[in-house]
């Protein structure tokens, strides 16, 4: 499809650089059906739910995996996105044209490491000097990665690291937030909990890719950048037995959508998965293991606005963005939400 049927204007105004306080105080656009639009509040959720459906939430933790050093006289910045191996990163490096396979690069606070290789897609593998882990270096000498429609307007600061975090992070390894799982709270959950709603965990390591543009004019011409996930075998259990007993499965995010979507099989048979992801969702995609989506306000003519567009019918999506747009909601990271059920 061409990529112009997916955009739309967005007054940069309406770009959020904070999250709501408290979170869940943050407006809820909720699509139903073919017609449905109502304005709620993400403190509502329970009351748009019934008893027996599954929220499921991506528990990765972002590390701060942004790093500014220098190559010799040249400053040089790195957004690592995913891990090779103990000691590898892939990353997207800034000002790449200074770099030469085999440069060290100095990141500050004893943290270096020697640019390996440049990859076909542009970016570098650094290998980190040292026994130390990474995720231990990167305390020491990084920052938290905000996407750059945010870091473009503000610097980043230590208030950061704890609002680009959600609740149920518990493993390290993402470079972007699953933002719609930003908007909940343990008095939310306690709640949603309370209303006889389940919730499950699966791990998605999102990567930097997630920011990047869509440069090609047809979305065949888009290249995915895949990202490790894992879903055990107890949870895909249980996500089947909820679906088979006529539940309904929600995903909260577009990352936990992409894992589950990855997992199930045609039948719609989810089934346990550990490994990369590079999955492209696009009108046209058959979902086969969730049944509705918590997700925020996604950019013009990205490949989460399309992924939306896919579940709901692009004219609809359309529609509702320009809904939210003439009502002031707050888009991206740091936004407001919307809960699709289509």
């Amino acid at each position: 499809m061409r990529v112009d049927l997916f955009d739309f204007e967005l007054p940069t105004e309406l770009i959020a650089l904070r999250p709501a306080s408290p979170r869940d105080a943050a407006r809820m656009l909720v699509l139903r059906g073919a017609g449905e639009t109502l304005d709620s509040h993400v403190r509502d959720l329970p009351e748009m739910l019934e008893a027996g459906d599954v929220l499921v939430f991506n528990d990765t933790r972002v590390i701060p995996a942004q790093l500014e050093g220098r190559r010799g006289e040249a400053r040089i910045g790195a957004t690592l996105h995913k891990r090779i191996d103990l000691r590898r990163w892939q990353a997207f490096v800034r000002n790449a044209k200074r770099l030469r396979e085999g440069d060290p690069i100095d990141f500050g606070s004893g943290v270096s490491a020697i640019a390996e290789a440049r990859l076909p897609d542009g970016s570098w593998t650094l290998s980190f000097a040292g026994e130390e882990p990474v995720e231990v270096l990167l305390e020491r000498a990084g920052q938290m990665p905000l996407p750059p429609y945010i870091a473009g307007k503000r610097p980043t600061d230590e208030r950061d690291r704890s609002d680009y975090q959600t609740m149920f992070a518990a493993r390290d390894g993402a470079v972007a937030a699953p933002t719609a799982a930003l908007h909940f709270t343990p008095d939310l959950i306690d709640r949603i909990e309370a209303r006889g709603i389940r919730t499950e965990t699966l791990t998605l390591h999102v990567g930097a890719g997630t920011f990047l543009p869509v440069k090609a004019e047809d979305t065949d011409d888009h290249a995915m950048h895949a990202e490790w996930g894992r879903i055990d075998a107890a949870t895909a259990e249980r996500l089947n037995a909820a679906r088979a007993a006529g539940k309904r499965v929600i995903a909260v995010g577009t990352t936990s959508l992409r894992l589950l979507e990855s997992a199930a099989d045609e039948a719609g048979t989810i089934h346990p998965f550990e490994g990369d992801t590079a999955i492209f969702i696009t009108p046209g995609h058959r979902f086969r293991a969730i049944d509705g989506l918590m997700t925020n306000f996604h950019l013009p003519k990205s490949t989460l606005f399309m992924l939306v567009s896919a579940l709901m019918g692009r004219e609809r999506m359309q529609s509702a963005y320009a809904h939210a747009v003439a009502e002031g909601y707050r888009f991206y990271s740091y936004g407001d939400s919307s809960l699709l059920l289509p």
